[in-house]
This record gives C-alpha cells, sequence and structure tokens, in this order.
C-alpha cells in the first residue's frame, strides 16, 4: 500500500563506514539493510530522500584532527559539544558510498552533508552548530516543501545522532515526524533510553513500538 503523495522517506546514512567493519560501525548496523530495500523496491513512497555523510580528509570532528585526543572523547567546537569520531566516510572511498545492497534508483535526492571541513553535520536539514553559533540550512525542508510534503518518516544510522537529529529539525520545521525504529540502528544500545525520551519531547512519533 502506497502512501499519502505528502509523506516523504528520508533514509539517514546507510553507508558502509557506518556497518559492523566499518570505521564507525553501529550496533547491528547491517540489521537496516534489508528491511530498507525493501522498502524502497515496494515503492511505497512518492518522495525518497537519501543523505550521505561526505566529510573531506581532516574534517574537524575526527579525533585525528586533534592531537592528544581518542575517538568518543567530547570537545567544544564553536561554542557546542562534538563528540570526536574515528576518520570515517571520506569523500569518495568505498565507506563512504551508499551501501551498494540497496536499489537506491528510488531516491528523489541524495544529500551530500558534512562537507565543510569546520563543521559536522548530524541532520539532513540542518548541518551542526558552525562559526557564529548558528546551524545553517541544507536546503531539504524548502526542496519538501516544493514537493508539497507534510509529514516525513526517517530511518536509516544512526538512531541516536543523525537519525534523531533529522527527525528534531523536521519537526522543528514544521513537518510530521515519525522514526522507523526497526529500520534504525545506534552507535550503541545504551543510547536508545535518552533517544526515546528526546523524540517523545519534540512530538515525535515512533513506529515498531
Amino acid at each position: 500500500m502506497r502512501h499519502a503523495s505528502d509523506i516523504a522517506l528520508i533514509a539517514v546514512d546507510v553507508q558502509p563506514d557506518f556497518m559492523p567493519g566499518g570505521a564507525l560501525a553501529c550496533h547491528e548496523g547491517d540489521a537496516v539493510v534489508a528491511p530498507i530495500a525493501a522498502l524502497l523496491a515496494a515503492r511505497r513512497y512518492r518522495t525518497v530522500v537519501a543523505t550521505q555523510d561526505w566529510h573531506p580528509p581532516g574534517h574537524a570532528s575526527f579525533a585525528s584532527s586533534h592531537p592528544d585526543r581518542a575517538p568518543f572523547e567530547t570537545i567544544e567546537l564553536h561554542g557546542a559539544p562534538q563528540v570526536l569520531w574515528p576518520d570515517h566516510c571520506i569523500q569518495g572511498s568505498a565507506g563512504a558510498q551508499l551501501d551498494p545492497r540497496i536499489d537506491w534508483s528510488p531516491a528523489d535526492l541524495i544529500l551530500r552533508k558534512g562537507s565543510d571541513p569546520q563543521v559536522d553535520s548530524y541532520s539532513g536539514f540542518r548541518e551542526n552548530h558552525g562559526p557564529g553559533g548558528a546551524r545553517p540550512s541544507t536546503g531539504l525542508a524548502g526542496w519538501l516543501r516544493e514537493r508539497g510534503i507534510a509529514e516525513v518518516h526517517v530511518c536509516g544510522l544512526a538512531r541516536d545522532y543523525c537519525v534523531l537529529w533529522t527527525a528534531q529539525d523536521a519537526a522543528a520545521a514544521g513537518f510530521r515526524a515519525r522514526v522507523l525504529w526497526p529500520l534504525t540502528r545506534p552507535v550503541t544500545p545504551e543510547g536508545d533510553v535518552p533517544t526515546r525520551a528526546a523524540l517523545a519531547a519534540a512530538g515525535i512519533a515512533i513506529d515498531g513500538d
């Protein structure tokens, strides 16, 4: 059954570097591949967006860019907390490609994010805090509105970071938002409780409960 034409699917960062064995493996990250592939193949959504982490080498969010810092430590960057990550999703690398086990041809837009060397980007809608504290728009909200979209369903990786921030920013931009929980996985399962609380606080529905 197709969804209403004003509902879009956003598949967040389904990339090899977030799969088991990847540079920044999510817990059971590969479990989302088959169901997302099936969802796209069924063409239930008239509008499909895929986001793609796309970092230049030496990105400011990489622990390797900060002497004496280790992956998963948190620093302050541009006045906001920033987790330092292992080098991942380097532009043009195999780990940065959209997962080849999925046929991405139904995607209407592939939105690359995180390409500013000094600013991280979890959300598909806005960059993280940059110089001056602003969170620049990616333009996704306007693109969706021009297509008549009122509601977004979010799946992909990782549910406690990029999925969460994308859903929160969608709600803040005025879209109804729903997270397809079984089609997401976290960096670590310990993030699930605060993630659920943050989604509930933003009025975001959770499928799969």
